[in-house]
Formats: C-alpha cells, sequence, structure tokens
C-alpha cells in the first residue's frame, strides 16, 4: 500500500508543504501557549475544509488541463469583471507571496539558527545574514531545473522530515490522549480566542493553494481515471499537514510561558523541559517548513501570473522563470537585511481576506459546469460542504477585514 501511494504521490505533498510555512507554525505555538489543546477542533475544521476544496481544484486540473487562473481569464466575459478579476489575483497572489517570501525564509532561518546558531556579517553598517542566502541558493536552484518530478522528491522528503520532527516534538511532551481529543472534537472559544480560530483556519486553508494545485496536478495526470490517485494523494498530504499543526499545538502546549511568540523561543523553551532533542526537532521541522514555502510561494504566483496574462511555455519558460525570481530575491533581501515591509504584508493579509471567498464562490460554480467538467462536474454532497466552506470563508474575510483595519465587526 505504501508502495504502490509512493509511486502515484502528486503534488498533494506540494500543497501541504505550501501550508505549513514559518507563518502556520508560529500561530500554531501561540494557540497552543495561549489556549493549551482547545482549539485543535479548529485545526480539524481547517483540514476539512481544504480536502474539500483542493479536491475541486485537483479535478479541475486533470479534466480541463488548466490552471484554476487560465479557466478565470477564459470563463469570465465581461471584460471590467475581468479585469477586476485579474487585477485583485495578481495582487493579492504575486505581491502578496512577495510579501510573505521574506517570512518564508526567515523562518528556515530560525530553525536553523536553533542549531547552529546565528551565522551574520557585518557589511556597511548592515548585518547580512548569510543562511538567508543559504536558503534562497538551494530555493533558485531547485526551481531553476525546472523539473517537476525534481521537486517533487525534494519536496516530498522534507514534508516528511518536517512531520517527524513535529511528530517526535510532540511525542516527547507526553500529552494527555484524552484531553487532547477532547480539544480535537469538542469546539469552544476559550476567552479571547476567537481571532486566532480565524488565524487557525486562515492559515490553513489559503487561495495561492488553489492555483497551485490546479497547475501542478496537470504536470503528473492526464486524464479522468487519475482522478482517484489524486483524491487519494490530497487526503493523505492534506491530513498529514493537519497532524503536522496539531503536533505544534500539542508541543505548544506543554509550556505555559509567556515570553513565547514564535516557534524558535518554544524550541529554547523545550530544551529545559525535555532536553537538547526537543531543540534540536523543532529546529528542523522550523527549517523545513521554511524552505518548502520558500519554493512553493514564487511557483505558486509563477503559475497565476502564467495563466492570467495568458503566457504559454510551462517550468522553464523565461516570463515564467522571471516571476518566481523576481520574488525569490525580494524575500531574500528583505530577509538577510531584516527589513520587515509591514505595509506590503498588510495589503497581502487584505486582499487574501478579499480573494478567499471570491475564488472559493468561483470554484464551486465552475465545479458545476458540464461545459468544462463533464461528467466530473460536483454533486450534491460536494455542493453542500462547498457552500458551508464557502460561507465560513466569506466570515474568515469579514474577520480578516476587521482586524487589518481595526473595526470591531467581530
Amino acid at each position: 500500500m505504501i508502495k504502490n501511494w509512493l509511486k502515484n504521490i502528486g503534488p498533494g505533498p506540494l500543497v501541504a508543504a505550501a501550508f505549513i510555512g514559518p507563518g502556520t507554525v508560529t500561530v500554531c505555538t501561540l494557540a497552543g501557549v495561549d489556549f493549551g489543546f482547545a482549539l485543535l477542533w479548529a485545526m480539524v475544521l481547517s483540514v476539512i475544509a481544504t480536502i474539500v476544496l483542493q479536491e475541486m481544484s485537483a479535478r479541475l486540473g486533470i479534466i480541463s488541463q488548466k490552471g484554476l487562473s487560465e479557466v478565470i481569464r477564459s470563463e469570465i466575459k465581461n471584460p471590467v469583471f475581468k479585469v477586476l478579476a485579474i487585477i485583485l489575483i495578481l495582487s493579492a497572489i504575486v505581491v502578496g507571496n512577495a510579501a510573505y517570501e521574506a517570512g518564508n525564509i526567515s523562518g528556515g532561518v530560525l530553525g536553523l539558527e536553533t542549531i547552529i546558531g546565528n551565522q551574520s556579517i557585518a557589511i556597511s553598517g548592515y548585518s547580512l545574514n548569510l543562511l538567508s542566502l543559504l536558503i534562497g541558493i538551494i530555493a533558485f536552484a531547485l526551481l531553476y531545473i525546472g523539473n517537476y518530478k525534481v521537486l517533487e522528491k525534494v519536496l516530498v522528503s522534507l514534508v516528511i522530515l518536517m512531520s517527524l520532527a513535529f511528530l517526535l516534538t510532540a511525542i516527547i511532551t507526553k500529552p494527555n490522549i484524552y484531553e487532547l481529543l477532547k480539544g480535537a472534537f469538542v469546539p469552544k472559544f476559550p476567552d479571547g480566542s476567537l481571532l486566532m480560530v480565524i488565524a487557525l483556519i486562515g492559515t490553513t486553508v489559503v487561495p495561492y493553494n488553489l492555483f497551485l494545485h490546479a497547475s501542478l496536478v496537470k504536470e503528473k495526470w492526464y486524464n479522468s481515471k487519475d482522478l482517484k490517485y489524486a483524491r487519494k494523494d490530497t487526503l493523505i498530504a492534506v491530513v498529514l499537514g493537519g497532524l503536522v499543526s496539531m503536533c505544534i499545538i500539542v508541543s505548544a502546549a506543554s509550556i505555559q510561558k509567556l515570553d513565547i511568540h514564535n516557534a524558535s523561543d518554544l524550541a529554547k523553551g523545550l530544551e529545559p523541559l525535555f532536553g537538547s532533542f526537543a531543540k534540536y526537532f523543532l529546529g528542523l521541522g522550523l527549517f523545513a517548513a521554511g524552505i518548502t514555502s520558500a519554493i512553493t510561494a514564487p511557483l505558486a504566483a509563477a503559475y497565476v501570473a502564467s495563466g492570467c496574462l495568458g503566457w504559454q511555455g510551462g517550468l522553464r519558460s523565461k516570463k515564467f522563470r522571471s516571476v518566481w525570481i523576481f520574488i525569490l530575491i525580494l524575500g531574500v533581501l528583505f530577509s538577510s537585511l531584516n527589513i520587515k515591509p509591514i505595509d506590503i504584508i498588510r495589503f497581502a493579509q487584505v486582499a487574501n481576506g478579499v480573494l478567499l471567498p471570491i475564488i472559493a464562490g468561483f470554484l464551486i460554480w465552475i465545479m458545476n459546469k458540464s461545459s468544462i467538467l463533464g461528467v466530473h462536474k460536483n454533486n450534491l454532497k460536494q455542493n453542500i460542504f462547498g457552500s458551508v466552506i464557502l460561507l465560513i470563508s466569506i466570515l474568515l474575510s469579514v474577520a480578516t477585514l476587521s482586524k487589518v483595519f481595526q473595526l470591531n465587526i467581530l
């Protein structure tokens, strides 16, 4: 069974690698420190929502042999709406991923620094982090090769490393299984937890993964007979990704300290209680989370730009490469010089918050079109699940806007 799955493994692990970035690690760490096991149910909900939407995205990619942004460009007939949709998608995904890329690389650096210490040099009054450059070079090399199978193998290996690292860290803390299961399956909102619940869902159900998945499945599968492999691939990878997030919450719940603000602090906090192994496991996990997201974020942006602007050529085309190179260079620059592009990140949060329900709504609409999917369009059950998730994404969007603009909507 495992041998067959490894043989038919697809872009599912890349999707998991994309949503388990340093931001997810930090959010899960704070959720565990502040609320213990109480918000594990939010991760269970997020995993279910992600599986439903990513399955639709994969099905669309395999049956239509087009990326989601390509379908949006061809299906919206009104020229005004088409231009508005393309601008919104490009700004949210391309500009947004450029802003988040510095955080992805910085997260990988934090993981390495936990293990080998700070590796910075001073140049003309600026502190240049050599580890940021190292991660940037690794990401550049893998993306420039332009070979999907190579990318797949490397990212699958990193996801397995990340999963084992966080799983072992959680096991070391010896959690109370009854309390853990209660937190996972009995929803509750402790005082002050609403924004954290929103953050846990928002960091797992991400718009750019819907574009990434639809584009990547075309590199692996070509006809409807492959749908069963894509579904199994999506289910296993997203569940595994959700378990990684839960392991981080469980690990963080074992420490009740006020000075823990990110996963690096958690690694240091675990060491006196559970030994240096905990620190190394967590450091490796954070490094893997950072570097996988540092690869998938530029890749997703390049796919989105290609689809929205009608570019042809694939992974090795000059235009495709120019997008991910630009995003990667920006990320390395901001990370190595420790610059935090707060305004751009805030803009990206707003754009992604607005984009998620729009893309989820468009995806559900398109998944009901026989002209595109034929007999593989959504059934009643898929539409019900999709509609519930759409409602959640609308509430998430309102809450995100409320948070960014400091309104009292929720």
